[in-house]
């Protein structure tokens, strides 16, 4: 008797479609990460490349880049003192700064700029420099010789010096006059470092970042003259400047290298000069439109004949007029006739008895 194939009988795939479904089940996310657009400039780290690796001064470079932010603010700079292995020694005082070009990326991170070939206050080693400007900072240098341009060693690293916050920091300065007026709020922000390290630190520059609301703060360098030797300390004041118009809550924060070392609450005051002004300038000039108004009403609207004459006349006083002559009065009356005319002086009636 045979065995009639039923559903029990179909047959198990084989192990080699088995392992070919997993695989492709793990290779999955990965094909959808690399097809997403995007995907890989975000991932990776940020690239530039120059179209020439050394030229004179007067001359132009294109900078080109991939891997960065969408649509992200750069700024390109030629700086000197500078290896893409200890980046920008003394910050962006080392750079071409007036000569710098900005570039924002497209959709895809990607850009392409030229860039006049200026020399850098710093002698060379030289390096084009690409940071962004707003948001999270990210930096990346290409190696670039300034023809002409000196050259020199670079400063020894003191890596070993690491400064630290010793004492609580503060804000120093008051508002002026101006201020009131919507000028830009500036203040000193005062604190006191410590050299942990085993080296001096020479010249540090140190990050002023202003934050306002849920917005990322704002960098701005500046550098401290003076050296910290080891286990020393020492007293910073550096300038502190908003916009102008800026009111509200703001958080001032102290970075140095890539640590954020203080944070400093600031609260700005409204600008109340600006807001009276407006509010007198929405009260005067409604008033004065409209005294211009009627005042070019008043002279142009038609009047009835005779009117100039009867304003003027009462304008002017006059003497007032002598009684008129009762000859010349009865002359002009047309119902009397100069026979019928009353007498100026009537004879009085006699009366019985009298003479």
């Amino acid at each position: 008797m045979t065995q009639q194939p039923g559903p029990r009988a179909l047959r198990r795939p084989a192990p080699s479609v088995l392992l070919l479904l997993a695989a492709l089940l793990a290779l999955l996310p990965a094909l959808v990460v690399l097809a997403a657009p995007g995907a890989r400039a975000a991932d990776g780290d940020p690239t530039v490349s120059l179209s020439k690796k050394e030229a004179g001064k007067g001359g132009e470079i294109t900078v080109s880049g991939s891997g960065w932010r969408a649509e992200a603010l750069l700024m390109l700079l030629i700086c000197g003192q500078s290896t893409p292995e200890r980046g920008v020694i003394g910050g962006t005082n080392s750079c071409a700064n007036a000569d710098g070009r900005a570039v924002t990326t497209d959709r895809k991170g990607a850009f392409s700029k030229k860039l006049p070939v200026a020399e850098p206050p710093k002698p060379c080693p030289c390096v084009v420099h690409i940071a962004t400007v707003t948001g999270e900072q990210t930096l990346a240098d290409a190696v670039f010789t300034v023809a002409g341009h000196p050259t020199a060693e670079l400063p020894r690293p003191t890596g070993d010096g690491k400064l630290a916050v010793l004492a609580t920091t503060r804000l120093e300065g008051d508002s002026s006059l101006l201020t009131w007026f919507g000028a830009p709020p500036a203040r000193r922000l005062v604190f006191t470092v410590g050299n942990l390290g085993s080296a001096p630190v020479e010249d540090p520059v140190f990050e002023i970042g202003t934050a306002h609301g849920v917005y990322a703060p704002q960098w701005e360098e500046r550098q401290w003259r003076g050296t910290v030797a080891p286990g020393g300390k020492a007293q910073i004041k550096l300038p502190v400047e908003l916009s102008a118009g800026a009111h509200g809550d703001y958080q001032v924060s102290l970075r140095y290298g890539k640590k954020v070392l203080a944070e400093q609450p600031w609260g700005v005051g409204r600008p109340w000069g600006v807001t009276l002004f407006w509010v007198l300038l929405c009260l005067v000039v409604p008033a004065a439109v409209f005294r211009i108004g009627m005042a070019v009403v008043d002279k142009v609207r038609p009047r009835p004949a005779g009117a100039h004459r009867t304003r003027r006349r009462a304008a002017t006083p006059t003497a007032p007029a002598a009684p008129a002559n009762t000859t010349a009065t009865t002359a002009v009356l047309p119902w009397f006739t100069p026979d019928s005319a009353p007498l100026e002086n009537p004879p009085r009636p006699t009366t019985k008895g009298q003479a």
